[in-house]
C-alpha cells in the first residue's frame, strides 16, 4: 500500500482514512484548513487572541519558548525497506519523517520509519544529507535510533521529564522543514492502544492537530525534549469525544533502554510475545481484523472476522485488557490460549508467540 502524503511527510497506514477524515472535517467546518476552536476545557490555556490552524506554527508570547531556537536539533528521516519486507505493504517501501538529535551521531525518531530499513539517510537543518543505519528499534515503546555515518551538524536536545507534563500545559512542536515551532495544549494524559499490538499507558495528547508529526519533536517550555511524534486521532482528550489532535510517545520510555538500543539494536530482556494480529472494537466486541501473514496467529487459524472474548481464564473486552492479558502469559516463545467465537462457536486456540523482531527482516546495521 502507497503512503499518503499530507503537507511535508507521509502517514503511516493505520492512519491514513483517519487523516483524511480529520482535514475533510477541518476544511468543512473551518475553511482554509482552520480547526473550528479549541475545545472549551482548555480554552483558557490557548495563546491568547490565536487562530489555530493544522500544521501552521502559532505566534508565541516573549514569556515562551522562543519558536525558532531549536530549528538546528532536528533533522529529516529518510529511509528504503528491503525489497519483500513484511512491512512494505502497510507502510510503504519508501518512508520520510522527523528525527531529533541527541548527540554527535545520534538521532531518536518513531520506529515504523525504520522498520525493515534497508537504506537510511539522514538531512540536517543546513541542507546536509549524512548517511545513516538503524542503531536499534524498540516495539514496546515505538522509538528507533538512527547511527550517522558522520558528525552531524546541528545542536543535541536534551531529555526532558515527560512525567511532569500535565493536563493544560503549553507545549511546542517541531519538524523537519518548519521555519519554526508550533504552540499546542496537552489535552490529555491517557492511555494509547493501538491496533498493531501496542500499548502506552500516558501518552500524551495534544490539540490543535498538525499535520508534520511523524518523528516531530515536542518540546515543554524549558526547551527540553518530552515527546516523540506518533499519530494523528480524532480523540485526543479524555472527556470531550471527536477532538482531534496529536499522539506523542513520552520519552521517559526511551531514557533506561537507550543505552541498550545502541549497543545492542533492542532493549535487553526477554521481548514480548507477539501474535501478528490486528484488531478493532466493534460494538463492544474485539473483533480480529487482520491476521499477518506466516505470524503465530494466522498458523493457529484466527482469521478476520474472529471475535477474541478472553485469554486464559480471564475475559477481555478492549484492546488495552487483550495485551496485558497476553504479555501477563509470558516472554515471546510462551504459548497462550485465547477464547475464540468463530463461525458461532466459541473455540479455544492456542498460540505459539514469538519475538516480533524474529519475524522482520533484519536491517542494515543491527
Amino acid at each position: 500500500m502507497a503512503t499518503l502524503s499530507t503537507g511535508r511527510r507521509p502517514v503511516p497506514f493505520f492512519g491514513v482514512a483517519l487523516a483524511a477524515l480529520l482535514l475533510a472535517a477541518a476544511a468543512s467546518t473551518a475553511g482554509a484548513g482552520e480547526f473550528a476552536t479549541i475545545p472549551e476545557t482548555f480554552a483558557e490555556s490557548a495563546p491568547e487572541g490565536s487562530s489555530p490552524r493544522a500544521g501552521r506554527p502559532q505566534a508565541a508570547s516573549p514569556t515562551q519558548l522562543d519558536p525558532r531556537r531549536h530549528l538546528d536539533t532536528v533533522v529529516q528521516i529518510r529511509t528504503s525497506a528491503v525489497r519483500g519486507g513484511e512491512t512494505v505493504d502497510s507502510l510503504g517501501a519508501r518512508r520520510s519523517g522527523t528525527g531529533v538529535i541527541l548527540g554527535p551521531s545520534t538521532v531518536l525518531t518513531i520506529g515504523y520509519l525504520l522498520l525493515e530499513a534497508d537504506e537510511v539517510e539522514i538531512v540536517t537543518a543546513s541542507g546536509r544529507r549524512i548517511p545513516g543505519s538503524v542503531a536499534g528499534y524498540d516495539h514496546q515503546s515505538g522509538f528507533g535510533v538512527v547511527r550517522a555515518a558522520l558528525p552531524l551538524d546541528g545542536a543535541s536536545l536534551e531529555l526532558g521529564d515527560s512525567d511532569r507534563v500535565a493536563e493544560r500545559q503549553k507545549v511546542l512542536t517541531l519538524g523537519h522543514g518548519e521555519p519554526e515551532a508550533t504552540e499546542l495544549i496537552v489535552v490529555s494524559r491517557k492511555p494509547f492502544a493501538g491496533s498493531w499490538e501496542y500499548l502506552l499507558d500516558r501518552a500524551i495528547f495534544t490539540f490543535p492537530p498538525v499535520n508534520n508529526w511523524s518523528g516531530a519533536a515536542l518540546l515543554s517550555e524549558d526547551g527540553k525534549l518530552v515527546g516523540i511524534g506518533s499519530l494523528i486521532v480524532n480523540d485526543a482528550a479524555s472527556d470531550q469525544p471527536g477532538v482531534p489532535g496529536n499522539m506523542f510517545v513520552p520519552v521517559n520510555l526511551v531514557k533506561p533502554i537507550l543505552a541498550d538500543l545502541l549497543s545492542k539494536g533492542r532493549r535487553d530482556g526477554p521481548a514480548q510475545p507477539w501474535l501478528g494480529l490486528s484488531t478493532e472494537s466493534v460494538r463492544g466486541n474485539l473483533m480480529v481484523a487482520r491476521v499477518t501473514r506466516g505470524s503465530p496467529a494466522e498458523g493457529a487459524g484466527l482469521a478476520p472476522g474472529d471475535i477474541i472474548v478472553g485469554v486464559g481464564e480471564a475475559r477481555i473486552g478492549d484492546q488495552a485488557e487483550f495485551y496485558r492479558q497476553v504479555w501477563k502469559s509470558g516472554p515471546a516463545g510462551t504459548i497462550v490460549r485465547l477464547s475464540v467465537l468463530q463461525g458461532g462457536a466459541l473455540r479455544e486456540v492456542p498460540v505459539q508467540t514469538m519475538d516480533r523482531a524474529d519475524f522482520l527482516r533484519k536491517p542494515s546495521g543491527i
